[in-house]
């Protein structure tokens, strides 16, 4: 009776055993998508943050009308590449800080549609040129004060000239952080100056001076700054300078 018992449970687990290598017969992802959003206007990368940004938004449509939608987060330079997909034909857009690619109305209605339709196959490259709300300018260069504070200069002005879209400034930040690494989501707080209220709406067109809170930074280290600004719109993306390193000696 044993014998027969062993035989019995044997049988089940090669059973199970064939039934799990057909379900892991799959290769694994190994389809490249990578590409930049960039400024229409000036050509340069859509500064974000590292990880919670701008995103790419794929919808597969190889087997589903109805798919689930997948994201990929930007580098802070604007720039994405995931390299672990699988080949499909995607319906891909971007999200951020931007006059947004896909637009729907009131009525459900799309009314503007700068999606692209790729197949995503081997390594392939989808870039997207947008109109940022904001821009973001250096003023020169940030500067080490006598009290070991840092003033920075920079200028506000409209990405772009749709009204729908030019909402007033709702809060701005000189963002400081010890790596480079540093916007919104990742910043010591102990000198960041922010503004907000009136010093922020009013903010755009002017070349604005700020300093670090907290007092003097401490000294011979290497800190990382930009300044980031954002309007009451969407997911309230911030819009971002490039990274300034500053040594403080």
């Amino acid at each position: 009776m044993k014998t027969i018992f062993y035989s019995i449970a044997l049988s089940a687990l090669v059973a199970a055993g064939s039934s799990c290598k057909k379900v892991d017969n799959y290769a694994a992802p190994d389809v490249t998508l990578k590409g930049v959003v960039t400024d229409a206007g000036t050509g340069k990368s859509v500064q974000t943050e590292q990880g919670s940004g701008t995103r790419i938004k794929l919808l597969e449509i190889s087997w589903s009308s109805n798919p689930t939608p997948f994201y990929i987060s930007s580098f802070q330079d604007g720039t994405y590449n995931n390299t672990k997909l699988f080949a499909g034909k995607n319906v891909i857009s971007a999200e951020g800080p931007f006059v947004p690619l896909v637009q729907v109305d009131n009525t459900g209605k799309t009314i503007v549609d700068k999606s692209q339709t790729v197949d995503v196959k081997g390594v392939t490259t989808v870039n997207f040129s947008v109109d940022p709300f904001l821009r973001i300018d250096w003023v020169g260069d940030p500067v080490v004060n006598a009290d070991g504070t840092i003033t920075t200069s920079f200028k506000i002005t409209r990405g772009t000239s749709d009204p729908n879209f030019q909402q007033d400034v709702s809060d701005l930040a000189v963002f400081v952080n010890s790596n480079k690494y540093v916007g919104n989501n990742n910043y010591d707080n102990r000198y960041t100056p922010k503004l907000s209220g009136s010093d922020a709406s009013t903010s755009v067109g002017k070349t604005l001076s700020v300093t670090t809170i907290g007092g003097p930074l401490p000294g011979k280290r290497e800190y990382f700054i930009r300044v980031g600004a954002r309007i009451s719109y969407g997911l309230n993306y911030y819009n971002y300078t490039d990274v300034k390193t500053v040594t403080v000696p």
